[in-house]
């Protein structure tokens, strides 16, 4: 019996110029193909799509062989990326009065140590500028003195009297600095502002805290695990995560990673969830305050069928993989998926050990099956 494949005109970019090759047809009696070295497509034939040996290397279509090897159990959880408690340092305010952030001064930015980030004045709060108050009286001591120089050449006020207004006017100048009151607040060291601990115009006291500078070389990861997991705490010992800003995964142990807290229930920061803190080389993408999805890497389970990622299509919520049956012909296979490591992920069920599974390009194939266009005298023996 003959079957008809369906087949694949990928409209616009994906354009092929011919169904079939030469070398893939025999002499019009079809391909053949044993069913047992195909696994369970024998009931599929409709899922069939052909796309030409040509086409699929133009298109970067690659496949490989099922081949079975150990693979991590994963907990997929969020978490955050800190700043390591090492690497933070605090900027306080050096006088009390009202702050005000130099521009550009935002939580996020990089400064070098030494840098000026507020200035603190006091001129705008009634008797809260010293210095001011003090200038003022070292006047008004002047012109009682001025006023009582005269009076005590001409014996009209005592030499005692005299005497305490000049006491008075040393004292109001040894008050008065001359310099203006407030003061700067300046970056201890080197970093990003990863928090501003005060609002631009708000009151300070001298020594309260304003801002956290966090270095950035070396960073926290702390991933929040559901409570319902705590009998595999102690089988997790590294990660991967991705931030919300990427589509990179970055791998703990490529990046000097290594778990450093001994995590409890009484250690959450929120209810229902146990923090488990990695710490970790900064390879220059990880941005200190971003929330990320990781991978918490448990023990190893053996003999799992493993595919990359991008071998997956999804459809109406079902997952799907596209099996390679020969030179220019592929099945739409239902698999189950099971847990991922953000690169990898494990099928549970709709491959064997005998299948060509599509690992690059399977949006290709996608798109070909999509076509639904039949070429002329192709068919496909079963």
């Amino acid at each position: 019996m003959r079957k008809i494949c369906r087949s694949i005109y990928i409209l616009t970019t994906l354009i092929i110029a011919s169904s079939c090759t030469p070398s893939a047809k025999d002499d019009g009696l079809g391909h053949n193909h044993d069913h047992g070295s195909h696994g369970a497509h024998s009931n599929n034939h409709g899922n069939e799509i052909v796309l030409p040996a040509e086409s699929a290397k133009k298109f970067g279509v690659y496949s490989q062989m099922v081949k079975p090897q150990d693979f991590n159990n994963i907990i997929k959880v969020t978490g955050q990326i800190e700043s390591a408690a090492s690497e933070q340092s605090i900027v306080t305010a050096t006088a009390p009065g009202i702050i005000n952030f130099k521009p550009g001064i935002v939580e996020g930015k990089s400064i070098n140590k030494g840098t000026i980030i507020a200035t603190i004045t006091s001129k705008e709060i009634a008797g809260g500028d010293k210095n001011e108050s003090d200038r003022v009286k070292v006047e008004a001591a002047k012109r009682e003195l001025d006023r009582l120089t005269p009076l005590h050449k001409d014996s009209i006020i005592t030499t005692k009297e005299y005497n305490a207004a000049v006491e008075a006017y040393e004292q109001a100048k040894a008050a008065y600095s001359g310099v203006p009151s407030g003061g700067s607040a300046k970056a201890a060291t080197s970093g990003m502002i990863t928090e501003l601990l005060v609002k631009e115009g708000e009151y300070v006291t001298a020594g309260q805290q304003i801002a956290v500078i966090s270095g950035s070389d070396r960073l926290t990861l702390r991933a929040d695990l559901p409570e319902k997991y705590y009998p595999y705490l102690s089988t997790i010992k590294t990660a991967t995560f991705r931030a919300s800003y990427s589509n990179e995964t970055t791998h703990l142990n490529e990046v000097n990673g290594r778990l450093i807290s001994t995590p409890s229930t009484a250690s959450a920061q929120q209810s229902g969830y146990i923090p488990i803190h990695f710490s970790f080389d900064n390879n220059g993408s990880a941005v200190p305050g971003a929330y990320v999805e990781i991978f918490l890497i448990g023990n190893v389970k053996p003999d799992a069928i493993v595919l990359p990622i991008d071998a997956i299509t999804e459809q109406q919520g079902k997952h799907y993989v596209y099996v390679k049956l020969d030179e220019e012909c592929y099945e739409k296979r239902l698999v189950t998926i099971g847990n991922s490591n953000g690169d990898e992920i494990e099928i549970l069920s709709g491959l064997t050990r005998k299948d060509e599974v599509v690992t690059k390009g399977a949006i290709i194939v996608k798109l070909a099956e999509s076509s639904g266009a039949v070429p002329e005298g192709h068919s496909h023996n079963h």
